[in-house]
Parts: structure tokens; sequence; C-alpha cells
């Protein structure tokens, strides 16, 4: 018998698919088959099931916290399950800190190391100390270092040589007890009394001003990624707009802000059946309801497309969208 995703992803779109399986154990994936197509899933809050889905979700619901104190630093070994926000509450009540500007980032902690979170100039591979996975071929639990897991900007091994062979089941951070704050984006910056607890709540107060509750309204959160962009374009764009937000990302390469771009382009309030390029923060698209995965697939090429035309720069979507029984990647196709 089908069962609604609605439910099970943030955005909200309507689709079924014949079976939901439950992890509330690591030892369930052992008995799981894997033979049809298969999406695992978290809190759903970085997922869009554009149609029906033809296989088996997987939602990883493990619990557990562990902690082990080292001479130099505290070791946190959390279960896939456990939500991501609640972990960086606790580790700031625990006087545990480091995670605090990744605070308020919707999702589990077994989907942080597959596109590798970050905001407010922190990444999460900082601190991951091993992830552990299930490998589905030889049915072992299997431990990769952080090296290992090949991080990049919102990129993993999960994304590549692991897809769909591996199912995240634990992580592991090293948060050092010499602690050192990262204020270098602008509303940390302002911060009279620089505390663990002040960032966290300076994270949260400029998070809830920008970005809607998913729960509230419809929404994927962050829908694009930041382009890294070449300098010699950065320095032609900041001729033209001089404004544009950029941050070092290498000796040749720079980061500009998504948002700002969409923004710029016009974009804010644009609107396709029901869904919106989001009033308050241009990055976020929301779904106010009677809206298809087509929709959606409009939306974001229409954004790529307009982007492209006045800045040269090729927008990807960060948000993971499920096709059918694939997942399906939005590229820009270049006017001729």
């Amino acid at each position: 018998m089908a069962q609604s995703l609605q439910p099970f992803h943030t955005f909200s779109l309507p689709s079924q698919c014949p079976q939901i399986s439950v992890i509330t154990d690591n030892r369930q994936l052992q008995q799981q088959s894997f033979s049809l197509p298969f999406c695992i899933l978290g809190e759903g809050s970085n997922t869009v099931f554009l149609n029906d889905y033809q296989g088996v979700v997987i939602k990883m619901a493990t619990t557990g916290i562990t902690v082990t104190q080292r001479v130099h630093d505290y070791l946190l070994e959390i279960a896939a399950g456990e939500n991501w926000h609640q972990l960086v509450a606790y580790t700031l009540k625990q006087g545990m800190p480091g995670l605090e500007n990744l605070a308020l980032i919707p999702g589990t902690v077994g989907a942080a190391p597959v596109q590798n979170i970050g905001a407010y100039g922190v990444e999460l591979a900082k601190f991951v100390e091993y992830v552990e996975y299930f490998d589905i071929a030889s049915k072992q639990f299997i431990r990769l270092s952080a090296e290992q897991c090949e991080f990049g900007y919102r990129d993993s091994i999960f994304k590549h040589g692991l897809k769909n062979k591996a199912v995240i089941t634990k992580v592991a951070f090293a948060l050092p007890k010499l602690w050192q704050p990262e204020l270098s984006y602008g509303p940390l910056q302002q911060l009279e009394q620089v505390t663990p607890q002040a960032v966290f709540e300076q994270v949260i107060k400029t998070r809830n001003s920008k970005l809607p509750d998913p729960y509230v309204l419809a929404n994927a959160g962050s829908f694009f990624k930041n382009p890294i962009i070449a300098n010699a374009l950065l320095n032609e764009l900041l001729l033209v707009y001089p404004q544009l937000p950029h941050y070092y990302y290498d000796g040749e390469h720079h980061k500009v802000a998504a948002g700002w771009l969409i923004e710029q382009a016009g974009l804010k309030g644009h609107r396709i059946a029901g869904i919106e390029v989001h009033q308050q923060q241009a990055l976020v698209l929301v779904n106010h309801g009677n809206s298809r995965g087509s929709d959606l697939v409009t939306m974001v090429k229409y954004i790529q497309q307009q982007v492209w035309q006045r800045y040269q720069i090729k927008l990807q979507h960060e948000v993971r969208l499920i096709n059918g029984d694939a997942e399906y990647l939005i590229n820009l196709e270049e006017p001729a």
C-alpha cells in the first residue's frame, strides 16, 4: 500500500512511495533489503521528492550520544538519527563549544557529513574525527577518517564514491578544549561580548530573521550553493556590482553569495504555481501548496537562466531532488 511522503520532506510536495523503513537500531540495516531503488532520509530538510518515489525510503531514526574527555579535546560519538540543532545546544550546555556557528541548521547528524554542512565561516569537516557507515555490499560497519571523507564545499565522498553504497550510522566530533571563535561573518562581528552562547544566540537570531520555519511554511532551507568563481570574473563583476558579497576561497577563487545574486536579479517574490522565491531571503524557495515537482523544476531553471544572463555564473542547487527512482540534477543549459 502506497504511503505519503509529504510529511517526510519539509518542502512537502505531494508524493508517495511503496515502502518506508524506519531504522531505530543499526542492526536493522543488516536485514534491510537494498534490491529496490532506495533513498536514505534523515528529517527530509534537504531532500525534495518531485514525484512518486518508486523504491524504499529508509529513514534513519537512531539515537545516542557518547562523550569521552581527552587531554586537549572532547570526543563526541553521535548516532545518525540525532537532531543536529539539539546536538549543538547540548554541547554548549555541557561546556563543549565549537559548533555554535552551525546552530539551527535543520536535519540530522547522519545527514550532516554528506554535504559537509557549513554556516557563518565554519564547516562541519573542521571537527569530524570519523564517520561510521554501513557498507551495503559487505553488510559491514566501516569507519572513515575525516581525510578519507574527502570533504569539500558542500561535498564529500558520500556524494561520489560511496553514493548509494553507504548508510551513515554514526559521526564522531573532536571539540578542542581551547575555544577559538569564528567571527568573520557580518552579524557576528558586532558582538560586544564574545562567548560561545552569544555566538549561538546571534546565529539563531540571524537565521530566524531570514529563514522561514519549514514546519510553518514549507521549504528546504538554502536551495542553492554559493558559487565559487575565478578571481578574474569577480573583479569584472565588482566593477559593475561593487556591493557583491564575496569571501576568500583559495588563491584563485572567491565564493560569492547566491542569495544576493538572485535578489539583485529582481527575483524575490517571483512565483510559479505555489512555489515562490522567499520575500525575506532569496536563497530560499517556499511552497505555499497546490504545486507539483514540475513547477519547482521550472522555477529552478528560470533562476539559473536569469543569474547566468546577468552575471555569467552557473548556480547549482544544494537541495537533493529525487525524481521517480533516482536523484535529479538540474544543470543550466547555456543559451546558444
